[in-house]
């Protein structure tokens, strides 16, 4: 068998870039997830969207994807659930305010409509917050939250309706070269499929799979665990998605309860911080929890891009919990470079080779 590209993985990044390929008319292509669409990290995820990012790259990658994300319905023909209630984080340290200050001075000049907000105004915005030991708050009304799983579905039915590939249950091996450059893709069950482009976005896999063709890609798995409770507390089904930067605790509204995780895997380790910022979680029953894994990078940022090395390997991987909501810009960009497109944002100072190079790290300092 033989196909013009081949994309590792299923998850949001991988059904993006097979939606933006098909939409640039490249359909030759085969999709292959391990598992099914959007089981790995993609299904985990919070579903946070957000422009508040502290490095422009992002910022302007968020701006793209929330783009598609307002029309996505209309795109794909999925609802993917986008609700726009913004993102308030909280702020209790000086030196996270000053990080703060100059992110928010950034974002501004994009064009992000962010505020600076007063401890007193973000307990207005959710008056069940203790607010008395903040510094200071932002609040972007353009940020809110959607559905992983739907997105991955809208893309991927979208990219099989232009005659891309999916093959679920269906894990890469190896990718096999030759002479510097992708020759095929053998899967576990020893099938070759013969091809000159590799697309790489399997997350935490990443690392292995791309090993197997020479090329290093610097990806850790940090699991990160999320609970949910049938009661809501009496907090407003409009609650910003609200972060506790300092501790990492994040919450909103999820149907008739609340959504809500934080650093710790454990729920009485995460008791803490959680009823310290809102108190009134220490009485709701907590009906479920699950967990999944950020695909880290050595500096929280995303690595995207092709190999300097090996001709035809793509990839897009690190995401460090930020994939979500950067893919539909990220599976665009992919597109654009392998059908020899100008790319609409130029994202080689994210490339995975800088990790090699002196000073060539770009840190996010804006984390969950």
């Amino acid at each position: 068998m033989a196909v013009d590209a081949v994309i590792l993985g299923g998850g949001c990044i991988g059904a993006s870039v097979a939606y933006h390929l098909a939409q640039a008319g490249f359909t030759d292509v085969m999709l292959l997830e391990a598992n099914t669409l959007g089981s790995g990290s993609t299904s985990k995820a919070a579903g946070g969207i957000r422009l508040q990012h502290g490095d422009p790259l992002n910022v302007r990658l968020a701006q793209r994807s929330l783009a598609e994300l307002v029309v996505f319905e209309q795109l794909t023909g999925v609802d993917i659930s986008l609700r726009q209630v913004g993102y308030l984080f909280l702020i209790s340290s000086p030196s996270d305010l000053a990080m703060f200050d100059r992110s928010v001075t950034m974002q501004r000049s994009l064009g992000v409509p962010v505020q600076d907000l007063s401890p007193a105004e973000a307990g207005e915005l959710v008056p069940q917050l203790v607010t008395n030991d903040l510094v200071g708050a932002t609040f972007c009304p353009s940020d809110g939250y959607a559905t992983p799983e739907s997105l991955v579905q809208g893309y991927a039915t979208a990219a099989r309706r232009s005659g891309v590939a999916i093959r679920q249950g269906e894990r890469a091996a190896r990718i096999i070269t030759a002479n510097g450059r992708v020759e095929a893709v053998q899967t576990e069950r020893g099938e070759r499929i013969a091809t000159s482009t590799v697309i790489c976005a399997a997350g935490t896999g990443s690392r292995e799979i791309a090993a197997t063709a020479g090329v290093s890609l610097p990806v850790s798995a940090e699991r990160r665990r999320i609970f949910f409770s049938s009661g809501s507390g009496g907090v407003a089904s409009d609650v910003p998605l609200t972060v506790d930067f300092a501790t990492g605790f994040y919450f909103h509204r999820e149907g008739p309860g609340l959504l809500f995780g934080g650093r710790e895997l454990a729920a009485e380790e995460l008791m803490a911080p959680a009823t310290h910022r809102l108190p009134v979680i220490a009485d709701l029953p907590l009906k479920s929890t699950w967990h999944g894994d950020y695909d880290m990078s050595p500096d929280h940022n995303a690595m995207v891009g092709r190999s300097a090395h090996l001709s035809g390997f793509y990839y897009a991987t690190g995401f460090s919990g930020h994939g979500f909501q950067l893919s539909p810009a990220v599976g665009e960009h992919l597109a654009q470079l392998v059908v020899g497109q100008e790319p609409s944002i130029d994202l080689t100072p994210l490339r995975a080779e800088r990790f090699a190079e002196a000073d060539g790290t770009r840190v996010e300092p804006i984390v969950i």
